[in-house]
């Protein structure tokens, strides 16, 4: 069984009074364990892939599946459930909360899904600790360098188990050295859990990494 599949998924949108399909039937299944990269042209649909894999976004049509649940008759309060605890999500930007510090970043969602706040800041601390964040768990992201603000944001998509990592550019922000220095932190930490991970990007050298790409033209998905 996959932990991530989407099924023949159209999205539509309206612009100038005409229709514009982004997606137009695209499809893709992952695996606990693989990394998969998105690859495409900006404006081609891969952050509306994204969001509709991790049910921020509704399609017009096709079939969101993830570990096995069918999510396309879930109200929102439901979808809310399985983005809390099977989701997690990195962007390009870390959209890390300003008047928190690092460990209160990664407590926060953990607390939000119901557990203890004793247990929240043992686990928040462990994640940061193993991305090399011992030393900055009580600063605030304005006193974090870039890597450090991503590698917080990736702490926190992990701080609830989730079976799915949803990337989208995770590393677009950074320069080229901190980029890889990331990335290769990200998916050690993605290999470390067995979750499933697709992660959109441009950056070829960084797609060579994952265990196959698949590229996003005209609205539908194909080995790249």
């Amino acid at each position: 069984m996959s932990a991530l599949e989407v099924k023949n998924l159209v999205r539509t949108f309206q612009q100038g009074g005409r229709d514009i399909r982004v997606l137009r039937g695209a499809s893709l299944a992952v695996e606990a364990g693989q990394v998969v990269g998105l690859l495409g042209q900006s404006g081609t649909g891969k952050s509306t892939l994204l969001h509709i894999a991790g049910l921020l976004e509704r399609p017009n049509s096709g079939t969101v599946v993830i570990g096995g649940q069918d999510c396309g008759q879930l109200g929102e309060r439901e979808r809310t459930q399985v983005r809390r605890h099977n989701l997690g999500f990195v962007y390009q930007f870390h959209h890390l909360l300003p008047e928190f510090t690092a460990l209160e970043n990664v407590m926060i969602p953990q607390r939000i899904a119901g557990r203890p706040k004793g247990e929240a800041k043992a686990h928040a601390a462990e994640l940061l600790d193993s991305l090399g964040l011992s030393d900055r768990l009580e600063h605030r992201p304005a006193e974090l360098s870039g890597g450090e603000q991503q590698r917080v944001a990736m702490a926190r998509a992990m701080a609830n188990s989730p079976l799915v990592l949803l990337a989208d550019e995770p590393t677009g922000n950074l320069d080229e050295s901190t980029a890889d220095v990331v990335f290769d932190i990200l998916i050690e930490m993605i290999r470390t859990s067995g979750l499933a991970a697709v992660i959109a990007t441009h950056n070829m050298e960084l797609a060579s990494r994952m265990d196959f790409c698949l590229r996003l033209h005209d609205g539908v998905l194909a080995p790249a």
